[in-house]
């Protein structure tokens, strides 16, 4: 059963409520391999914070070149709480994220870490870049909306994100 109210879909399954949070991202990709940006929750303009570190791989990657794993951090700045998720990152500057099942490969800690959020409440995180900003347009960008990141030489991925299973209500220290 499915009901949306100011759009946040709730998705029943199993006798659990899922809320799904549908809006646009505008993200900041760092020539180190982290991210840093924001999520526009829509129809309500609420924001929260993206900050992605890229999680090394302990052996050659079977998956091309262009894929990553990153350690993605949501941050509610209404509570100060935040919450990580394992991605995975397709694509060089035309970033796109998703969830994944397994993290083979890749060190015990990280393995653990996807382990661990398959055994509980699942956040998922769907990404796909619309438009890409670089070089002077990006610079702007950044000045605009991510003053801090100005002069770091970074592409901005801006396109639709769908987050589901967030929840900061109730619960303590998330990380």
């Amino acid at each position: 059963m499915e009901e949306e109210k100011g759009g946040v879909r709730a998705v029943e399954s199993m006798d659990v409520k899922v809320k799904e949070m549908k809006g646009i991202a505008s993200i900041a990709l760092l020539p180190c391999g982290s991210i840093s940006g924001h999520f526009i929750h829509l129809p309500d303009s609420i924001c929260y914070g993206l900050h992605g570190t890229e999680l090394s791989c302990e052996r050659e990657c079977s998956r091309g070149e262009d894929y990553r794993l990153i350690k993605l951090t949501i941050i509610d700045y209404k509570s100060g709480k935040e919450q990580d998720v394992v991605v995975e990152c397709k694509g060089h500057d035309a970033a796109r994220f998703q969830n994944i099942d397994h993290a083979h490969g890749w060190d015990n800690d990280v393995v653990g870490m996807v382990d661990k959020d398959n055994g509980k409440r699942k956040v998922s995180v769907s990404f796909e870049c619309e438009t890409l900003k670089a070089d002077a347009v990006a610079e702007d960008h950044i000045k605009q909306f991510m003053p801090k990141l100005a002069g770091f030489d970074a592409v901005v991925n801006v396109g639709p994100m769908s987050i589901s299973g967030l929840s900061f209500e109730g619960e303590g220290d998330m990380n």
